[in-house]
């Protein structure tokens, strides 16, 4: 029964910038982390546990989930801004400034991955701000849209050799479409846009 509790019991609601981050963290993880598991491990098949246990596939995979994080936060942050823009109004790029602290927040919470060191990892977070500061110059884009200018990105960041790879792009480029949604239906019905808004607008939303 206690089990049956914990999967039918509604996640607590994301109501502060604290809250917001936490999730904005676990989802960009989860999106990027997620696709390179499986992906690897659909393309070594039945070779699949001999691969994942060679350290040099080890790091390689470690070096990949680092560089797709950054795109992981690009993707869910514009999802985000994309919903609490609706209804912003005129508030639309302070919202989005303040929501692009955040986003870059959670990226300095780690610490620079030996796989990829400091100057790449600040060029990522370079890149990352400028992505997000684009979303401002449009309207928001349909949430199974906000891949396509990162997908060719990431799968190119895929551990595995790129003669091995054949016609993949098209399959990684619709599963981050559909998991995206999912985060979003999952952010839709937890987030307190209201309050969020309110959060987003104080001058500590930093």
């Amino acid at each position: 029964m206690k089990l049956l509790k914990r999967l039918f019991q509604r996640r607590p609601a994301i109501r502060d910038l604290g809250a917001l981050a936490d999730f904005i963290d676990a989802q960009s993880a989860f999106i990027t982390q997620k696709g390179i598991y499986e992906y690897s491990r659909a393309r070594a098949g039945h070779y699949a546990k001999v691969l994942f246990a060679e350290e040099e596939f080890a790091r390689s995979v470690e070096r990949a989930r680092w560089q797709a994080f950054p795109l992981g936060l690009s993707m869910v942050g514009e999802m985000i801004e994309g919903v609490i823009a609706s209804g912003a109004g005129t508030q639309r790029r302070q919202l989005l400034d303040r929501l692009t602290l955040v986003v870059l927040s959670v990226l300095d919470r780690y610490p620079v991955s030996a796989t990829i060191g400091e100057e790449a990892w600040q060029e990522a977070r370079r890149q990352l701000a400028e992505r997000l500061d684009f979303v401002g110059g449009h309207a928001p884009k349909r949430v199974m849209d906000i891949p396509d200018r990162l997908a060719q990105a990431y799968f190119a960041m895929m551990p595995i050799h790129e003669k091995l790879r054949g016609r993949d792009f098209a399959t990684t480029r619709n599963y981050l479409s559909v998991c995206l949604c999912n985060i979003h239906d999952e952010f839709v019905a937890r987030a307190d846009l209201a309050a969020l808004r309110r959060a987003l607008s104080t001058d500590d939303a930093a």
